[in-house]
């Protein structure tokens, strides 16, 4: 007699999980009502680097975002199979579908080679002409090798081509000397350094040479360590671009800067990009105030004098490394009220296989 109730519960459990996985490919956020300007517009925020933490960075962006500023926003992430975070997987962005309805994107991706369905939908929400935030990585954000299916090869220079940098080098060391902003000329009084302060980041600078259109904000002053107070370095670097050498900050690398993208349509996107955004240098709420400036900047709207850029949840983030992120988290780890949770599997030990 108890035969045909187990089946059932187990049919019942098994289509509850099968729900429940399918949902939970990525995370939303309602927009918060009555606050900021962002009045339900959708951003949609794509992660996926394997070093500096962006399943992390993000998702607090994105709370930030939806509770502090009424922006509805929704955060993908590279997955295993079985529905666990995994920013090492760059084929995989489930939900990638969203993008139809994005407003804006927020962009943290790092050598990705999505399937020619994602890429449709990123490139379509492209050619819309919608407003771009992308940070550090983003500037070599897809790289499709010569033997790859893909029919998406020409967005491996996307970085140079829309956000007006690609991959060039690293010029800091990671680790070893950190950055601290320092406004570029004549700049001070553009509205997306409303409530900007010098911003400190533990990752290195990257070298980096921003088309001509590029309005530049913020430069990258190299520090002799990794503490803020740290004097400026002064050895000499060869630029990778064109074998100069050179005191490594005279002149420092541009940190962020922003332009418009002009389609062939006649469409244009307002683009916003930085080099600084490992999750670490989120800590800065300066950067994040950064952030939220390119985003109002992106929408046309008036940017506040000095946003705010409190977290929503306690923010705890990884220290940057490839190999380094937390192992068995899925996305509605992150739901809002929630503080993200240490690896559930423990990670493989240094020097195993795979390691960069």
């Amino acid at each position: 007699m108890t035969l045909p109730h187990t089946r059932l519960s187990l049919l019942t459990i098994l289509l509850i999980l099968v729900s429940h996985v399918n949902a939970a490919s990525f995370i939303s956020y309602p927009a918060a009502p009555g606050k900021g300007s962002g009045a339900g517009r959708h951003l949609v925020f794509l992660t996926g680097d394997e070093e500096y933490r962006s399943e992390e960075g993000l998702p607090m962006l994105a709370k930030l975002l939806s509770q502090r500023h009424g922006f509805r926003c929704t955060v993908l992430f590279a997955l295993d199979p079985d529905g666990t975070i995994n920013p090492d997987n760059n084929a995989s962005v489930p939900g990638s579908e969203i993008l139809s309805s994005a407003d804006g994107i927020v962009m943290m991706l790092r050598f990705r080679q999505w399937p020619d369905e994602a890429m449709r939908a990123f490139a379509a929400a492209v050619a819309r002409g919608v407003p771009i935030v992308a940070l550090r990585t983003s500037t070599h954000a897809f790289r499709f090798p010569e033997n790859h299916p893909t029919t998406y090869r020409a967005f491996n220079t996307f970085g140079r081509d829309v956000l007006g940098e690609g991959w060039v080098s690293h010029w800091g060391p990671n680790r070893k000397g950190a950055t601290l902003t320092v406004t570029e000329p004549g700049a001070g009084k553009d509205a997306l350094l409303n409530g900007v302060g010098p911003i400190f980041g533990d990752s290195g600078a990257y070298e980096t040479h921003p088309v001509a259109d590029a309005r530049i904000l913020l430069r990258a002053q190299v520090l002799t360590g990794m503490r803020r107070t740290d004097p400026p370095d002064t050895y000499l670097r060869k630029r990778k671009l064109d074998g100069v050498e050179q005191p490594i900050n005279d002149p420092m690398m541009p940190v962020a800067w922003y332009r418009e993208h002009a389609q062939a349509t006649g469409k244009a996107n307002r683009v916003f990009c930085t080099t600084l955004g490992a999750a670490t240098d989120l800590a800065d709420e300066n950067l994040r105030r950064l952030i939220v400036n390119a985003v109002y900047w992106g929408f046309a709207l008036e940017v506040p004098a000095k946003a705010d850029v409190r977290v929503v949840d306690a923010f705890q983030p990884t220290d940057y490394s490839f190999k380094g992120y937390r192992r068995g988290l899925r996305p509605e780890d992150h739901a809002l009220g929630r503080v993200l949770p240490a690896s559930r599997v423990t990670p493989p030990a240094a020097g195993a296989a795979g390691q960069k």
